[in-house]
């Protein structure tokens, strides 16, 4: 048995942030059943190139694979009657529903979390946003590198005020957001339990990136300066950064705490350096810092990463190469923890694509079956909420569902 198996979850989310929510469920066992509009579905179907190309001649968007493997795929339109009453039934089996439009959307539709709240209490309602349900933002529209710019995030990477800020390479709040909204929504699955009622879990981009900076932000509240961008070094610690070493490649070394800092000076050949006043404690080094990274730039000029990574290692201190991301993907560590997998798709083939990052003893956790395409379960799950072949028929004639053109992603045994 998975650990969410029996919950359903109603998934109205697109992009990314929804996505990334209601996609960790899925990996725990939880049935994701995802809403698309018609007839375009989901932005990243259209984020394209790369796309995934089957033998049949199928396509499909490789963004939009990452996001939604271990999803079942129903095409509605939520402002036509039809969808609209194919949603209620929805509801009626559902445990959660998740969805990432503007507050006010969901509303107009009839599906905000007052009548949700009303006509299906057990459902656990859980909502992203740009800036929160409330605040003087509330009805501001959010985008992962404006949130990223507004939580302060752009401000703290980089090398220099003097340059243009620099956005974090991963969307980080979308995912952020994504990884506490799926927190919420177990805590709240955990209290229904006990109480027979849902609630209203919400959480933003905004604050996502907020939570990001835990230790910028401890510096600001304590010092009342705002600290600035520091390349790949930390901000209350050194040297905790990377090297550039002879080969051409950097590592990152964390030699911050005083006997790994006394180890790194042996591995350098500079034991001198260990007791030199200008970096004796952490606080001299950070006061020290721009001074102790040329001197330690310079000392890893003289060999290769491979050797300085295997000193490093043995002598126990924190270092690891500077990988690229297929390098990542490639890596003995990432393979040994699953998380590279690849599914099975009735159309596609075998599609590559992440694992689950949770692991429980004796449960099996992770995608489960490939992405689906536009509408590839509509009619099944419409079967499934009770709807007979003659209304399903209807509508589909009225324009309320949609269905695929492609067999259905192959489940493992």
């Amino acid at each position: 048995m998975s650990l969410l198996e029996g919950v359903r979850v109603v998934d109205l989310t697109h992009v990314m942030a929804g996505p990334t929510c209601t996609q960790l469920l899925a990996d725990l066992g939880a049935e994701v059943i995802k809403v698309e509009r018609i007839p375009d579905g989901d932005d990243t179907r259209r984020t394209i190139p790369p796309v995934l190309r089957g033998p049949d001649g199928s396509e499909l968007s490789a963004a939009f694979s990452m996001m939604n493997r271990g999803k079942r795929g129903l095409a509605l339109d939520l402002k036509s009657a039809g969808g609209r009453r194919v949603m209620e039934r929805l509801l009626d089996r559902a445990d959660v529903l998740v969805e990432n439009y503007r507050k006010e959307t969901l509303d107009r539709l009839g599906f905000g979390w007052e009548r949700v709240r009303t006509r299906w209490p057990r459902i656990v309602y859980a909502s992203i946003s740009g800036f929160g349900r409330t605040g003087p933002y509330a009805e501001k529209g959010g985008f992962d590198l404006v949130a990223q710019a507004m939580s302060g995030i752009l401000s703290i990477t980089g090398t220099s005020r003097a340059e243009p800020p620099v956005k974090c390479g991963p969307p980080l709040t979308d995912i952020g957001a994504g990884m506490l909204l799926a927190v919420g929504i177990l805590a709240a699955l955990l209290e229904r339990e006990r109480t027979g009622v849902g609630r209203l879990v919400e959480t933003s981009l905004f604050e996502a990136g907020i939570v990001f900076t835990y230790w910028q932000s401890a510096i600001a509240l304590a010092t009342g300066k705002a600290p600035g961008p520091l390349g790949s070094a930390h901000p209350l610690s050194a040297p905790y950064e990377a090297f550039p070493t002879a080969d051409g490649r950097w590592i990152v070394v964390g030699g911050a705490n005083q006997a790994n800092w006394r180890r790194l000076c042996g591995i350098l050949g500079a034991a001198a350096l260990a007791d030199d006043p200008r970096f004796a404690t952490n606080a001299d080094r950070m006061r020290n810092l721009a001074e102790l990274r040329a001197i330690l730039a310079d000392l890893f000029r003289r060999r290769p990463a491979a050797d300085w990574l295997a000193r490093l290692d043995e002598a126990g201190v924190p270092a690891g190469p500077v990988n690229d991301i297929l390098e990542m993907l490639a890596d003995p560590q990432t393979r040994a923890r699953n998380m590279v997998v690849e599914l099975e798709h009735a159309s596609l083939g075998r599609v590559a694509t992440l694992g689950c990052p949770i692991k429980v003893e004796g449960v099996s956790t992770g995608p489960r079956k490939g992405p689906p395409f536009l509408g590839e379960d509509t009619v099944a799950i419409l079967e499934e909420c009770g709807f007979s072949t003659e209304e399903i028929a209807a509508l589909r004639e009225e324009g309320a569902i949609a269905t695929a053109d492609r067999p259905r992603s192959a489940e493992p045994p």
